[in-house]
């Protein structure tokens, strides 16, 4: 790991301008993903801006009946409420599925979305990545690629967002709050947050240069089933190969993400429409424009096959 130094923030936004006067400034909060990438050298911070202490850690109620999560909350306390486990449940049985409990006890809700890929090229610092290392090429394509992406996927990179939480802060149509260093604050739908690779996979979210998440708010609870379903190599501590997020009403209408199968939470609402139809019309809505490798392409009928299942539960 590389020296760097250290400072802790006291507000929101003296984080975010201490971040924007030096470009090689990265926020820490759990670290359960930053810090091993400090230690391949991945991530090379020459200084970092702790968040911990901002007050950014409560889950409160909004004027619309949602619910304001702050950024600092952490996956263990957010998957526990009783308001999340009651009136949005598939996001707390998404984070029940995502990684171990020591590591939910310290991951926060913004790092959870701000998570970097797991694409076996982008941890190998001896393979070219143009996420990595913009313009170096994409060892991906034509390498190994059971777990990469099938769909939003571009010639420059095939990698997946690997965050379970993200999935169902999509399906719940989540917005999240910003600062930036001016002070001024924005709300970006989650749909916008994560962008696709196209010929710049190095840039993965809209955030501006130290932009700083401070919450993410819920709309007011939808009602109907929800269900979240992750396929993965074995039963615990491991990615997704492909997951499904749902919020199935009691006419068969509903919203649904998927996870592992794109570079960030895939949801295609126009798809949402075939859903009444069955899980065969609406994936192949889903996967219009799919590009999948020869090593992936079962990602295709098993997300069918999972989205099946998904809505026999929901139809009790």
């Amino acid at each position: 790991m590389r020296a760097f130094t250290y400072e802790k923030a006291a507000s929101p936004a003296e984080a975010a301008t201490a971040a924007a006067r030096n470009a090689e400034a990265k926020f820490v909060a759990g670290g359960t993903n930053l810090l091993d990438l400090m230690k391949l050298q991945i991530e090379t911070p020459t200084h970092l801006i702790d968040v911990n202490g901002l007050g950014l850690d409560t889950i409160e109620a909004t004027p619309e009946g949602g619910l304001r999560i702050g950024a600092m909350v952490r996956n263990t306390a957010l998957a526990a409420d009783a308001r999340v486990r009651r009136d949005y449940a598939v996001l707390s049985r998404a984070l029940l599925a995502g990684a171990s409990g020591q590591l939910r006890n310290r991951a926060t809700t913004a790092g959870n979305l701000l998570q970097r890929t797991r694409c076996p090229y982008f941890y190998d610092t001896a393979q070219p990545c143009n996420k990595r290392q913009p313009g170096s090429g994409c060892s991906a394509l034509g390498g190994f690629s059971r777990q990469l992406g099938v769909v939003g996927t571009s010639d420059s990179c095939i990698a997946t967002h690997p965050s379970d939480m993200a999935v169902a802060m999509r399906v719940l149509d989540a917005t999240v709050e910003t600062v930036k260093p001016d002070a001024s604050t924005r709300s970006i739908p989650l749909a916008g947050l994560h962008r696709l690779p196209g010929s710049t996979p190095h840039l993965e979210t809209a955030l501006e240069p130290g932009e700083l998440i401070t919450a993410v708010t819920l709309p007011k609870p939808a009602g109907g089933r929800h269900i979240y379903r992750k396929v993965r190599d074995r039963a615990s501590y491991a990615f997704a190969l492909i997951s499904v997020a749902a919020v199935i009403q009691r006419d068969g209408r509903g919203k649904v993400a998927l996870g592992g199968v794109a570079p960030k939470p895939w949801r295609v609402e126009a798809a949402e429409a075939e859903l009444p139809r069955g899980a065969k019309a609406a994936a192949k809505a889903m996967f219009a424009g799919a590009r999948p490798t020869d090593e992936n392409a079962f990602k295709l009928p098993l997300v069918e096959r999972t989205l099946a299942a998904v809505l026999a539960e929901a139809r009790g």
